[in-house]
């Protein structure tokens, strides 16, 4: 008997390498790398014209509304499985698109080769993580907050600049009434220090440094977030 204990021990640490393996997989990154050639991955979902494949989003709701399940519990893993089936051995009579769909994308081809189980069970994971009514429905709210936004706010917003500044509440950093009482509202002295950064320029902020922008935000975005902060 204890002749096997070896054998069992190292089958035991195998199995748990490839779990650990398993769970280090990135479904996001992977459906980025392995579908958004032909699908669009953005929630919610852009169409084109000369698109290749219906949006990410449409392809994860219709599967899960589809899918035979005897219960709500069984969808997920029963359309994960479907994915992992379907994406290596594709066929008009497995998939759950209607006939028009079909017509206007064909059929998927085989990605054989090209993604492996493992990964595929992670990228599924991630879809029906990801493409939910509650994430689309929060997804749109932002784009609706978004468009009521004066444009130097929205693109503060997108460009994460409200996670260190508030406007009327210091955080990270100042806020933009600070910055814009600072800078007398001198918006041209406002883009300089968000294209260069500054260091040391405000106390009370335990060291906080401004990074640069200048290769991330084009130079009229920073001019037009500038203007809105000198605004404040």
């Amino acid at each position: 008997m204890y002749r096997f204990l070896p054998l069992l021990t190292l089958l035991m640490l195998l199995g748990g390498c490839q779990e650990k393996q398993h769970k280090n997989f990135d479904g996001q990154k992977l459906l980025e790398q392995k579908c958004s050639q032909c699908h669009n991955l953005d929630l919610p979902p852009k169409t084109f014209k000369d698109e290749k494949a219906p949006p990410m989003m449409a392809v994860a709701f219709h599967i899960k509304d589809f899918i035979p399940a005897s219960n709500e519990s069984e969808k997920v893993p029963k359309a994960i499985e479907f994915i992992k089936d379907y994406v290596i051995h594709p066929s008009a009579s497995k998939s759950f698109c209607d006939k028009k769909s079909l017509q206007t994308y064909g059929v998927m081809p085989s990605q054989k080769g090209n993604v492996t189980q493992d990964e595929l069970q992670a990228i599924g994971e991630y879809m029906f993580e990801h493409y939910t009514v509650k994430n689309l429905t929060a997804a749109q709210d932002l784009e609706n907050r978004l468009r009521k936004m004066p444009k130097g706010e929205r693109l503060a917003v997108a460009q994460g600049c409200l996670s260190c500044h508030k406007v009327g509440k210091d955080l990270v950093g100042p806020s933009f009434h600070k910055i814009a009482k600072h800078y007398q509202s001198q918006s041209a002295k406002i883009e300089v220090s968000i294209e260069k950064g500054s260091r040391g320029k405000w106390k009370d902020y335990h060291g906080a440094i401004m990074p640069a922008f200048a290769s991330k935000i084009s130079v009229k975005d920073t001019q037009t977030i500038a203007e809105w902060i000198a605004k404040q």
